[in-house]
């Protein structure tokens, strides 16, 4: 169960099995879980939510999951069609959950009310329930999320560099909240996600009409969350004038949508309400600027209450009464500077300076000595106060009662701006998937099952957007048969890990109804997007790079299905070569097995013997990026080619990086003496060893003496099998 109180939103599915219930919680993230006791006994329940998800957790006691008192909490809060509406009846684990959820909330929002014999209290804003089922959204588990970079980069943690930062081109708070929900829970449905790519299209097609929706819904303010402050009594008449500001809109945008096409675009149309009543109430009733406070008057319009004009004209007559006492007191008593003041300690006075203290006549009563002058008051000014300060006490208390009124009034058209707001928000994402669409010329996707993943002339959008250059495209080919598995090899800093992530993203916008960067592009859905791209330490728990890694990729062997699609970047580099290589090769024949996995993946390595698999697997195809060298400098041409790297170039990475030429000097010559098998200590040792005095035989002793001095860290298993070849002749 999902809950975003602040947003009035309710999410509920089921969860049978603990992977299962990882997999929702890694698709939402949430910064509160609630659980029973029970629920620690699920195996790798804990572990996920401690390493994985940053949020706090709750254990509720079992007494707040008894399904009898559960469903006295959720009838009370819901109306009876729409717990009918999900099927909530035939839902026993749901209904204990969602109640001990409602009387959480209750208890620590305080946002209930009990009826007359104290029974379940009702949280306001909550009245719409969204059931799910099966596999609605794409899997993106944390690890996916943060490599991608769908709404903040990795090292800055700034939404700049984001895919989240390229698409978001919207002009509403409801917007900007609703677009990152999209980009972290891609659909699966080919319908649904076609349904908003005619939106999209039907938008890109006419700049006239995008320009004018884009323009009028900048005038509108949160109304969702506006809506929630009115629902609990928090709102002041600011926020009320707020959300009627934001209605005026709403006419314009039902008829800039008259006459669309799209199912999408329609529906939006008609589930926007005008507010014409809450408009007309706030207008009515509320001043254009209203103070800040609900407690001290200046609220209410003039002519919205007829008990408070005349209120108003009391105490308005009463000042002017008071203020031409000045006038009156000055010419009868000849005191030029008297003036009469105010302040909430000692209400009205008459002030007269030290050089007229012997003007002021016998009736003044002393009521305040100051270093340079004496207040006093009289029987009239006293009287007067009286009327004056009674009348605006009587003022505050009625603005509040008809404002509290007004605000009950608004709060009982909940469901109509919730409905609204989700409208304007949907309205705003798709405008800007098309206004990106049409800046950055992309192209729509061909949405459906067939398992292909095929782009021609695919960008980085992240990658096109930051640097402002053209990028160079490449072509994409997978499938679920013989090109399951694309091996990449090449040099470092040559574009492979932007090209594997280049594949997720377009993947992923594709499923999230958005258009794509490049010149055409078929996407079969996939159910989960996984990688492993690059890792860190994690000391806190006593684990090593390469355990961090190891454990990634557990995850995803284990959580992977045969439409998911992973991104391999360097598997196995933490540890000596010849294990690295192992658990690399294995992985890979784990991935593209059908009979064990069968999943669509895109492997980056620097173990060039890989390649080899093409030959020896089925559904294994071999790529590179291409390198153009003259002499010892290289050039990376960004564009990935069939058929395997020979080399990693890293020498060549190392000079462009800035590494002194010395340095890179003795690299290659290190490289050379380690290529032939025969490192120069080696070669010293032989020289010491033929004036030594051995009883075994010359061949023999000269193989013992190079296995001893072999660093096999250091050898590639083709090198290894050359030195094997050598010691073999010697020893024959």
């Amino acid at each position: 169960k999902l809950c975003a109180v602040s947003l009035s939103a309710l999410m509920l599915t089921g969860a049978g099995a603990a992977q299962k219930l990882c997999a929702e919680l890694g698709k939402f993230e949430p910064h509160e879980i609630l659980l029973n006791p029970g629920a620690l006994s699920l195996k790798g329940l804990d572990g996920f939510i401690r390493s994985r998800l940053k949020a706090s957790v709750e254990l509720l006691d079992e007494p707040a999951f008894a399904y009898e008192r559960a469903l006295e909490n959720v009838r009370a809060q819901f109306p009876p069609k729409e717990i009918e509406g999900a099927g909530l009846m035939n839902l026993r684990a749901t209904v204990m959950a969602l109640g001990a959820l409602i009387a959480y909330i209750d208890a620590t929002q305080m946002a209930g009310q009990t009826d007359s014999d104290g029974k379940s209290a009702r949280v306001a804003c909550l009245d719409r329930i969204h059931y799910y089922v099966g596999d609605v959204y794409m899997n993106l588990d944390v690890s996916a999320r943060r490599n991608l970079e769908l709404t903040e980069t990795m090292r800055t943690k700034e939404k700049k560099g984001s895919l989240l930062w390229v698409l978001d081109r919207t002009a509403t708070p409801m917007g900007k909240r609703m677009i990152r929900g999209v980009l972290e829970r891609p659909l699966v449905s080919p319908v649904a996600i076609q349904a908003r790519q005619n939106a999209v299209e039907e938008l890109c097609g006419d700049a006239i009409l995008r320009d004018d929706i884009r323009q009028k819904l900048r005038g509108i303010s949160d109304i969702e969350r506006l809506m929630t402050r009115i629902v609990y009594g928090s709102a002041n008449a600011r926020e009320i004038r707020a959300l009627a500001y934001a209605a005026e809109s709403l006419p314009g945008i039902r008829e800039s949508l008259r006459g669309m096409k799209s199912g999408e675009l329609r529906q939006i149309r008609d589930a926007i309400d005008p507010l014409d009543d809450i408009r007309l109430l706030a207008e009515k009733a509320l001043v254009e600027e209203p103070p800040l406070t609900v407690r001290e008057g200046g609220m209410i319009r003039p002519g919205y209450c007829k008990d408070l004009d005349v209120l108003n004209g009391d105490m308005s007559g009463g000042k002017e009464f008071i203020a031409s006492i000045e006038e009156k007191e000055r010419s009868r008593t000849g005191i030029q500077r008297l003036k009469v003041g105010y302040n909430r300690v000692f209400g009205y006075y008459i002030e007269v300076s030290n050089a007229s203290k012997d003007l002021v006549p016998k009736e003044y009563i002393r009521k305040q000595t100051l270093a340079n002058c004496e207040r006093y008051i009289t029987e009239e000014l006293k009287e007067m106060e009286g009327r004056v300060l009674g009348a605006r006490d009587r003022i505050v208390k009625l603005e509040y009662e008809l404002f509290e009124d007004i605000r009950k009034q608004v709060a009982a058209c909940q469901s109509r701006v919730q409905q609204t707001a989700d409208a304007i928000a949907r309205l705003d994402v798709w405008s800007s998937f098309a206004e990106v669409a049409v800046r950055g010329n992309y192209t729509r996707p061909l949405v459906n099952t067939s398992g292909r993943i095929i782009l021609k002339d695919s960008r980085h959008p992240v990658v096109e957007a930051v640097s402002g250059e053209p990028f160079v495209p490449n072509d994409v080919y997978l499938d679920g048969g013989e090109n399951r598995v694309a091996i990449i090899t090449g040099p470092n800093m040559a574009g492979k890990s932007t090209y594997m992530r280049q594949v997720a993203i377009i993947t992923l916008m594709a499923q999230c109804g958005s258009f794509v960067p490049a010149a055409s592009a078929e996407i079969g859905v996939v159910d989960s997007i996984f990688t492993r791209v690059g890792a860190s330490d994690d000391l806190a728990s006593g684990q090593s790079t390469f355990m961090v890694e190891m454990n990634e990729v557990a995850y995803i062997l284990e959580n992977a299905t045969a439409d998911s699609l992973l991104v391999l970047d360097e598997i196995g580099r933490g540890t000596s070569t010849f294990d690295g290589m192992s658990i690399a090769r294995a992985v890979l024949e784990y991935v593209a097995d059908k009979k064990k996995l069968g999943a669509k993946a895109l492997f980056a390595t620097h173990y060039h013997e890989l390649t080899e698999m093409e030959e020896q697997l089925k559904g294994v195809k071999n790529y590179s990026v291409a390198v153009k060298k003259r002499g010892e400098d290289i050039t990376f041409l960004r564009r990935i080619v069939r058929g395997g790297a020979d080399q990693s170039y890293g020498i060549e990475v190392a000079k462009l990086a800035g590494i002194p030429d010395g340095v890179v000097r003795r690299a290659r010559q290190i490289l050379r003496q380690l290529e032939s098998g025969r490192p120069e200590a080696t070669k010293k040792k032989e020289e010491t060893r033929q004036t030594a005095i051995s009883f075994t035989p010359p061949g023999e002793a000269e193989a013992i003496f190079r296995l001893k001095n072999l660093d096999i860290n250091h050898l590639t298993p083709m090198q290894a099998i050359g030195v094997l070849s050598e010691l073999a002749e010697l020893v024959k």
